[in-house]
């Protein structure tokens, strides 16, 4: 069973009032949709019993397989005729945000060439990611190639870690925030900073000096706070998933309300 560990990217894990979270499969799932390029790690060919890692963009499959477009002079195409056990390290690295503190997950798999039956739908969907690569795609010396997973390792951030089980992953699809999530952080950091302090106080009973939305999903968000004490992170869940950046807007709006109505008396 995959293990599923109740705290977010950086919550803390002494919050008595934990706050609902997607599973390690899903924010895997997702971080990869969201992505282009990762590191695809195979066994060296010329040096045996090292791995060899490559810089490699990737698309998705239906299945959420990462299909690549090699070519058949590549030293990483080599190395998986070779041996196709292969993996493929994927990150999300903010500006000036710490890397031993960002969501990364490594998906171990084996690599074989895309079948001919499935050949149409991998170009289509590798130049829907990978616009530019209309120029070689129909080199003869390039062809589709995909991971087919066998075990994934998740990092969400700071003491947030585990293996994911392969039928979970194949289960799982990407959070419907995803391609929204990132337009959301930056108007709630640059617009309602105040707002998220009154949240915080209200939901979990901190007075911060200073609040930041790190992350968002379907089921919740994460606030990181700054108070007299130290930096700390706490999650909070929305009344009911959400489903749109629309349903967020309005989620926020109404929790919003809520915090400094219900504070009011305290504040006057």
């Amino acid at each position: 069973m995959t293990e599923q560990r109740q705290h977010a990217y950086t919550t803390e894990t002494e919050d008595p009032n934990p706050a609902p979270e997607t599973s390690y499969a899903e924010r895997a799932r997702t971080m990869l949709s969201l992505n282009q390029v990762g590191v695809l790690s195979t066994h060296s060919n010329k040096c045996e019993g090292f791995p060899f890692g490559s810089t490699m963009p990737y698309a998705l499959d239906d299945a959420g397989r990462p299909l690549f477009l090699i070519s058949a002079m590549a030293m990483h195409t080599k190395n998986l005729l070779a041996n196709p056990h292969a993996s493929l390290f994927v990150t999300v690295l903010e500006a000036q945000s710490d890397p031993l503190g960002a969501g990364r997950m490594t998906l171990i798999g084996k690599a074989e060439a895309v079948p001919k039956d499935d050949l149409a739908a991998a170009r289509a969907a590798y130049l829907a990611r990978h616009e530019n690569a209309k120029y070689y795609v129909d080199f003869a010396d390039f062809s589709f190639w995909r991971l087919n997973p066998v075990d994934l390792y998740f990092v969400g951030g700071f003491g947030v870690m585990g293996w994911v089980e392969n039928s979970d992953f194949e289960q799982a699809v990407p959070d419907p925030l995803a391609e929204t999530a990132a337009g959301i952080l930056e108007h709630m950091n640059k617009d309602h900073a105040p707002a998220m302090i009154d949240i915080a106080r209200h939901e979990k009973g901190i007075a911060a000096s200073e609040a930041k939305m790190t992350a968002v999903d379907r089921l919740g968000f994460d606030l990181r706070l700054k108070t007299p004490e130290r930096v700390r992170s706490v999650r909070i869940g929305f009344p009911n998933e959400v489903r749109s950046s629309d349903e967020c807007r309005k989620a926020l709006v109404a929790i919003a309300k809520r915090a400094r109505s219900e504070s009011a008396p305290e504040a006057s």
